[in-house]
């Protein structure tokens, strides 16, 4: 049953599933709250796997978001002992190494062996659908991945157990058209390619239909295989063709390899190439190279707009004291969610903990972020509503496990260095 096609009726089973769970995995006795709902309680240990990426492309992203997540725990254990809330986040992370056998391995053994109640991450598209279909749906293990953008994951057969706090490349395939668009002309023709997988297949279909859509053409589209001994072959075909632009996604591994073959081809400027996320880290123009980077721009989910965006940056600089990275704050608000959602049920069950996070992640409810975590666990232990506005935006999950909305913001490679723009651009799925 596709719980992501049928939202209404299966809602109703969540609830009922989830009251049945309560009942028989709480570490408290639930109550009823003045609105006639089910209170919360007390939780005890909740054991988190966290899965990224150490190793493989997505390395550079790795290390931070586990960092992300260990903020998490910690600042949420810090509000439930001043809140008076029995609950202790254990964190256990795994290496998913940017490949889908290991990433499956990796949340093997963290179902298996180290018996986690729920599961942050994978990043990567291409890990986090095997890890679903194959590891963690069976085993009624919830995972919220941080960057898994691919539109594929909306539909996935998944027992309402697959959750993301950033938005699906539906909505930034249309941003990406949109600002690329103001810059060259909507009307302009640009050749396209990118990584052979989930997330380099996908954006670049959901770019391209936006572009046709409002009369841009794609003259090349060439997909390539980031893990080929050569990519030349494939860089000259992109190359090609005399484009107003380049519209590539990639990884950071990976564009150590192409961008060199692009260059290599005398015909691509990186000054004309646009791109998204997944090429977005403070360290790239150092490892790829600044002749490689140099002018690249794309776009990348941003929380400029968010609550608490500010103040998730301050708390990152006291407490990490390293750059920041692309999807950090949605890591650590897939850990928050997580502490939210299990004290709302009294639970450590992983299904039953899947059934609320979209309620506390949205309307109706008082809304609270993280600086007022405390406040917002003693409301949902007692049954109250709330709405929990995320370091990373409002997140608001829909029946399908994605946020609502999003906003997204441009980037650049300038002088050796990245630096975001201060543009916001908000975005819904209608």
């Amino acid at each position: 049953m596709k719980r992501r096609r049928m939202a209404a009726g299966l809602a109703a089973l969540a609830l009922s599933t989830g009251l049945i769970a309560a009942g028989c995995g709480s570490d408290s006795d639930s109550g009823s709250d003045t609105n006639g709902g089910s209170a919360g309680g007390d939780v005890g240990e909740l054991k988190v796997g966290v899965l990224v990426p150490l190793t493989g492309d997505l390395s550079p992203f790795g290390g931070p978001n586990a960092k992300a997540a260990q903020l998490g725990a910690d600042t949420v254990n810090q509000a439930a002992k001043d809140a008076g809330v029995d609950l202790t986040m254990a964190l256990t992370t795994e290496d998913s190494k940017t490949d889908p056998q290991g990433a499956q391995e990796a949340a093997t053994k963290l179902v298996e062996s180290d018996g986690v109640n729920v599961i942050a991450g994978p990043m990567a598209s291409s890990e986090t659908i095997p890890v679903a279909e194959n590891v963690s749906v069976d085993a009624g293990v919830p995972l919220i991945s941080p960057s898994a953008t691919s539109p594929e994951i909306t539909g996935l057969d998944d027992n309402g157990l697959v959750f993301r706090t950033p938005p699906s490349d539906a909505l930034q395939g249309k941003i990406l058209a949109s600002v690329l668009g103001e810059a060259i002309g909507a009307d302009a023709t640009v050749n396209t390619g990118g990584r052979n997988d989930a997330y380099g297949t996908a954006l670049v279909e959901e770019f391209t239909k936006a572009w046709e859509a409002g009369g841009g053409k794609v003259g090349l589209n060439v997909p390539y295989n980031p893990d080929a001994n050569s990519l030349d072959s494939e860089a000259g075909q992109l190359a090609g063709g005399s484009p107003g632009a380049w519209v590539v996604i990639d990884f950071p591994d990976s564009w150590q390899k192409m961008g060199p073959a692009l260059l290599r081809t005398g015909k691509w400027q990186p000054a004309k190439t646009w791109t998204a996320d997944g090429l977005r880290s403070p360290d790239l123009p150092k490892k790829a190279g600044v002749k490689v980077t140099e002018g690249m721009q794309g776009t990348v989910p941003t929380s400029k707009d968010a609550p608490a965006g500010q103040a998730f940056d301050d708390l990152w600089k006291a407490e990490i004291k390293t750059d920041r990275q692309t999807y950090d704050a949605q890591m650590f608000d897939a850990v928050v969610l997580y502490a939210l959602a299990a004290v709302r049920t009294g639970s450590t069950d992983g299904a039953t903990i899947a059934g609320k996070l979209a309620e506390v992640s949205g309307a109706p409810g008082t809304k609270y972020t993280f600086e007022q975590l405390g406040d917002a666990l003693k409301a949902v232990k007692n049954g109250e509503d709330i709405d929990y506005e995320g370091a990373s935006g409002p997140i608001d999950l829909d029946a399908n496990g994605d946020p609502a909305s999003a906003s997204y913001g441009k980037w650049v490679y300038q002088g050796g260095k990245l630096v975001d723009s201060d543009e916001v651009f908000p975005v819904t799925g209608d």
